[in-house]
């Protein structure tokens, strides 16, 4: 079967796009990470992948000003040139509208930083120490037009500590997000669900 092939868009570092890499370099992986676009020229995960041999594209948002779906356009029309199955968010800071979440509707993935349906939006780690939890975590999920509500693919635990900040937690689930992205990725590309 050929393997699926693969965008992920990113807006910074891509750490998560960098893990997504590394689990496609095996032979039985059933995706192949072929492009990766981000929607600020300066992302540092776009200098990763090109080291990786990966195209890379930039799809500029502050070229749109507010027409958030003129910016979504051009970005499908790159992810269509170049015959993508699947789209991965990795850390792609925007929220995106119904008309783009509809084109890719159960072909688009994205991590979060919390165990949804807890924590959805941003400050994740900091809202679970002010709650108290004991257990926070990680969760991979198809995207949906309501923001962190999709259909979850995986999720992962890391245990709350005493003496946790936000950076402390933040770090262990992170280490989570790198381990449970490419397995969600493998389940979705080899359709395993």
């Amino acid at each position: 079967m050929p393997r699926k092939r693969v965008a992920v868009l990113i807006s910074g570092r891509g750490s998560n796009m960098a893990s997504l890499i590394a689990a496609a370099k095996h032979d039985d992986y059933p995706a192949a990470i072929a492009l990766v676009v981000s929607n600020r020229p300066d992302a540092a995960g776009l200098e990763h992948a090109r080291g990786e041999g990966i195209a890379t594209a930039v799809v500029d948002h502050t070229r749109f000003g507010k027409d958030r779906e003129a910016f979504e356009r051009a970005l499908h029309d790159v992810l269509t040139a170049n015959r993508i199955d699947l789209v991965c968010l990795a850390g792609f800071m925007r929220l995106l509208t119904p008309w783009l979440v509809g084109q890719w509707q159960g072909r688009m993935l994205n991590i979060h930083p919390a165990l949804l349906p807890a924590f959805k939006g941003l400050h994740t780690h900091a809202r679970a120490l002010a709650a108290g939890v004991t257990t926070h975590g990680a969760t991979v999920h198809f995207v949906s037009s309501e923001m962190d509500s999709g259909p979850i693919i995986a999720q992962a635990e890391v245990p709350v500590l005493a003496g946790d900040t936000p950076d402390t937690l933040a770090a262990r689930v992170l280490e989570a997000e790198h381990r449970i992205y490419p397995q969600a990725l493998r389940q979705v590309a080899g359709s395993k669900l």
